[in-house]
């Protein structure tokens, strides 16, 4: 049997690229295990958006070197972001020559070919290319039900000085709306019931074709899916630059009632100093006034973001901007990490780095800060009936879980597979970002 196996790093776009792989791959006859010890092709997609994301991979291919020499039939291959970078795949080669196949993001579709060129051939094959023409890889092996991802624009223009997306993913390329349109109507006839438009930077959608027919905004995305795609389903998109956000859009939102009330809005820094040496293109100001605006429309909109700390050069005072801000916005919850450089960035090359003791103190204090908010935000939902989309089950609490429309996590418990069902439950207590609570109806 041809049996393989998959581990993914980072962000949905690189879980969704490794659905395409899984696709490819079964179409070939090939077969999924759980376990990298079980499979004769071995494949790892990366992440390199911050080093510990690398580390990982270094760490995962040492440990797999005894099992490739018992077994020097079994093929691994390393792609994704990480192999994209300038050197990369060089140094790569040299630490672990037992890596058999190396690629990058732009030719993940043409990994049948190089599987197929990489049979009877002794020495690694190597193929990094810079041409990132929108490739579409059909048929797809989609693991997450009953949530389902779907590209809309692949790559970035932002060019934020601490960023490597835009080296390794390339310039913005948006697709055609009737080809988004036919796979999410696909999906919701599937029997899909939540499903996440996906890209770099969502809100420029259509800024790389503009006046070309077949095209629009992302507004115009979201109108024409809510015109052709009907059904008992939910719509979330990620990631949102706050550049980009415009009434026009948030209009759009409200307009259709499959749109999750929902916004993940990166915010980075709340200083516009710091904003500036970002190349971020917004100041403190303007994002609260993206913030007002969704509010205007939505003011039962979750809004959740992403925040950096440690950034170089970054002040005591830009850091208490940031704080101040949070406490302003009361973000539903957010993702917040410690500024990693990464080779080939202009934040990279900086000298005045911020010592890993301050960044240390800083986040553990804004951490500490923003759980107090979320479990507020939590605790507001305490005798409430909310719906949720069952999509798991924790063998270890024993309870089914699912998010509601503003993405809060609840538990609950069933005698039945509740998986792929709206749920309502009355939340009895909350902990932390949870909620637990008993079944109130089901649909």
């Amino acid at each position: 049997m041809r049996k393989y196996f998959i581990q993914t790093y980072g962000c949905q776009m690189n879980l969704h690229e490794s659905e395409k792989l899984a696709g490819m791959l079964e179409s070939l006859g090939y077969e999924f295990v759980s376990q990298p010890e079980e499979a004769n092709l071995i494949i790892y997609v990366t992440c390199c958006i911050r080093e510990n994301a690398e580390q990982k991979v270094y760490g995962h291919l040492g440990a797999l070197k005894p099992y490739k020499v018992a077994n020097p039939d079994v093929i691994v291959a390393v792609g994704g972001c990480m192999t994209q970078q300038s050197g990369a795949a060089e140094k790569l080669h040299k630490t672990f020559p037992f890596v058999d196949i190396i690629f990058g993001t732009h030719n993940l579709c043409e990994f049948e070919r190089l599987l197929k060129e990489k049979q009877g051939r002794k020495k690694a094959l190597i193929e990094i290319i810079e041409d990132n023409r929108e490739r579409e890889c059909i048929p797809m092996r989609r693991n997450s039900y009953p949530n389902a991802w779907v590209n809309i624009i692949y790559g970035c223009n932002n060019f934020c000085t601490y960023c490597i997306v835009p080296y390794v993913r390339g310039r913005e390329r948006s697709r055609r709306i009737e080809d988004i349109v036919a796979e999410v109507k696909s999906l919701v006839q599937e029997g899909y019931k939540e499903v996440t438009l996906l890209g770099q930077n969502v809100n420029s959608y259509g800024n790389d074709v503009k006046g070309e027919e077949g095209y629009g905004d992302f507004a115009d995305l979201l109108n024409a899916i809510g015109k052709e795609v009907k059904g008992d389903y939910r719509l979330r998109f990620m990631s949102s630059h706050p550049k980009d956000l415009s009434e026009r859009l948030v209009q759009a939102i409200v307009a259709n009632p499959n749109v999750c009330h929902s916004i993940h809005l990166p915010l980075q820094s709340g200083s516009t100093s710091v904003l500036k040496q970002m190349n971020r293109r917004y100041t403190r100001e303007d994002y609260l006034a993206k913030v007002a605006l969704i509010k205007k429309y939505m003011p039962d909109c979750s809004i959740s973001t992403d925040v950096m700390v440690g950034f170089p050069g970054e002040t005591d005072a830009d850091y208490e901007d940031t704080l101040s801000l949070m406490k302003e916005v009361d973000f539903a919850s957010a993702f917040m990490f410690v500024y990693s450089p990464r080779e080939g960035t202009p934040a990279a090359k900086r000298e005045d780095q911020i010592p890993a003791e301050i960044s240390k103190s800083r986040i553990m204090r804004m951490v500490a800060e923003q759980n107090e908010r979320t479990a507020l935000h939590s605790k507001s939902y305490e005798g409430k009936t909310v719906e949720i989309l069952c999509e798991d089950y924790d063998e270890k609490k024993n309870l089914y879980l699912g998010r509601d429309e503003y993405g809060r996590m609840g538990y609950f418990s069933s005698q039945e597979n509740l998986i792929g069902k709206f749920v309502k439950i009355k939340v009895g207590k909350t902990v932390g970002i949870s909620l637990y609570g008993e079944i109130v109806e089901v649909r």
